[in-house]
């Protein structure tokens, strides 16, 4: 029995853990892949928008030369407060459940790398799954051919290649310039007038620079309607129809928090905007003992919460937890 259990091992969860751990509460995490696994699977050469200042976690400072880190630089510092804070993390499990029992602690019925079923038992729950693992699918014909990704690693393997890339985020915008510069033949395509108004200010002008020298194709107002295996047919806001020669498509649409888990143990939902009920001066769901920490706090707009707000939720948890002890 511990008194906290963590899932998900991502900078919000290590947050929650190492907040709990200050407050003398004995925690588990666990992690259906591996430690800050969504950072993992940020394109390989991508720099944050955030300052290490306001990326740091549990104290432990992150030193880099650069003002704004890269995500090789992240992925050693995480793994380095984790260790320094010596926190129990229960990798490859995934958690399948969370049981309230009738005393009122919970059971977590997960799975570990061998197949194995396991039950695990904690006074208090924090769901900090992130919201990697669900793409925003696009549902139009041909989304499901294997030259359609969701997730950008790298330009290498499109060298060459005839690329559609649908989004106006930085991640669209990033994944444009990277495609360019492997001599990739880029078509960007956004739903919106103009790219979206967050793109990082130093991306910006070079990415404008590569659209007028057309070395990036932008469809701007139009949208994707179908993919075939050898074409993209894109479809303008007025109702032009135009299909393109393409090799891959990178559907980098965003992604949504999954709340499997978080029904599982009767959290309430808002319908309206998928949002899991809880109190922000807490962090506690309706559920008594179970609490949310990072983006599995918003709403569809995933973006609501970022590492730079989300970490903070841990101490809000920690000291709830020590209050109502206290009041016992």
């Amino acid at each position: 029995m511990k008194d906290v259990i963590i899932i998900g091992a991502g900078p919000c969860g290590l947050s929650a853990a190492i907040e709990c751990q200050r407050q003398g509460l004995s925690s588990l995490i666990i992690e259906k892949n591996f430690i800050v696994h969504s950072i993992y699977l940020y394109p390989t050469n991508m720099q944050f928008f955030s300052t290490t200042a306001l990326l740091e976690i549990g104290n432990v400072p992150f030193t880099s030369p650069n003002d704004k880190p890269f995500r090789h630089e992240a992925l050693v510092y995480y793994r380095r407060a984790a260790e320094q804070h010596g926190l129990d993390i229960a990798a490859y499990e995934e958690a399948l459940s969370v049981q309230p029992l009738e005393d009122g602690t919970f059971a977590v019925h997960t799975r570990n790398k061998r197949g194995e079923a396991l039950t695990r038992r904690a006074a208090n729950i924090v769901i900090s799954t992130g919201y990697f693992d669900q793409p925003n699918l696009i549902g139009i014909p041909g989304e499901e051919l294997p030259k359609v990704t969701h997730y950008f690693g790298e330009a290498h393997p499109y060298t060459g290649m005839k690329v559609t890339v649908i989004g106006g985020s930085n991640s669209a915008v990033d994944a444009a310039l990277e495609l360019v510069r492997v001599g990739a033949e880029v078509d960007m395509v956004y739903r919106g007038a103009s790219i979206s108004e967050n793109i990082k200010p130093w991306v910006r002008p070079i990415f404008e620079s590569m659209v007028l020298k057309e070395k990036i194709v932008l469809h701007v107002e139009s949208q994707v309607t179908e993919i075939t295996p050898g074409s993209v047919i894109i479809t303008s806001h007025s109702g032009d129809v135009t299909e393109l020669d393409n090799d891959f498509v990178l559907a980098l649409t965003g992604f949504r928090p999954s709340r499997t888990l978080l029904s599982s143990a009767g959290v309430s939902m808002d319908d309206s905007q998928d949002k899991p009920a809880f109190n922000p001066s807490t962090m506690e769901s309706n559920v008594p003992g179970l609490y949310i920490a990072g983006v599995i706090a918003s709403g569809r707009n995933a973006n609501e919460v970022f590492i730079e707000t989300g970490r903070g939720h841990g101490q809000l948890i920690a000291d709830h937890i020590i209050s109502k002890r206290l009041a016992e």
